[in-house]
């Protein structure tokens, strides 16, 4: 099989998204990574979100608000989106991107160390329904540690780059990138907390939810 045909048959069947393609040309005006979701997950994400019904959203890692217009669409009006960003020139981005997108209202974001602002939100109690983690894969198990803290039963928590470019399933590749997400994905996949899969398309997704 041909998974590149298979995606390019699949991206065929829907019509280009004027918003989330406008979003990308300003990631690519800055000369920012070109590391978005691919469109396939970012549906996705909105129908996740739409379908569990949440009501708050924490993402970990904004770089440009793609994914975070994606996931404020399957948000209902009370919904609230928190993304979470390192970098402040990323995240003057991903404001102005979600605020033209008709969100602003609905969604901030974040600056500082991700694992600094979740232990912060757990300090302070917050619960949440839904997570998307796609950010320093090195620190994605600990992402999904602060996560599990941070969930309501039943709150569903996704990841994205579960294949991180073929490196998480290349024995002979130990960086730090690759160590981070093959442990999340190990964690994912048998953590007794969590129910979940893994779905290998485009670069690899692992999907969760919290048992009650």
């Amino acid at each position: 099989m041909d998974q590149q045909q298979e995606i390019r048959y699949a991206e065929g069947l829907y019509p280009p998204d004027e918003e989330l393609g406008r979003v990308l040309g300003s990631i690519r005006s800055l000369g920012m990574p070109e590391i978005s979701v691919s469109p396939g997950y970012g549906r996705l994400l909105t129908l996740l979100v739409r379908m569990t019904g949440a009501r708050d959203a924490l993402e970990v890692g904004a770089l440009g608000g793609y994914s975070g217009i994606c996931l404020a669409r399957g948000l209902g009006e009370e919904g609230r989106l928190l993304s979470l960003e390192l970098r402040e020139d990323y995240a003057a981005l991903a404001r102005a991107n979600l605020a033209e997108a008709g969100f602003a209202d609905r969604a901030e974001v974040r600056v500082g160390d991700a694992l600094a602002s979740l232990d912060a939100l757990v300090d302070q109690g917050r619960r949440f329904d839904f997570f998307f983690i796609d950010a320093d894969k090195m620190a994605a198990p600990d992402y999904l540690d602060r996560s599990l803290r941070l969930a309501r039963p039943g709150a569903v928590i996704v990841g994205d780059n579960a294949f991180y470019h073929g490196k998480a399933y290349n024995p002979e590749n130990n960086g730090p990138g690759a160590i981070g997400i093959r442990r999340f994905n190990e964690r994912m996949a048998s953590d007794p907390r969590l129910e979940s899969t893994l779905i290998p398309a485009y670069d690899g997704m692992t999907i969760a939810r919290v048992k009650a």
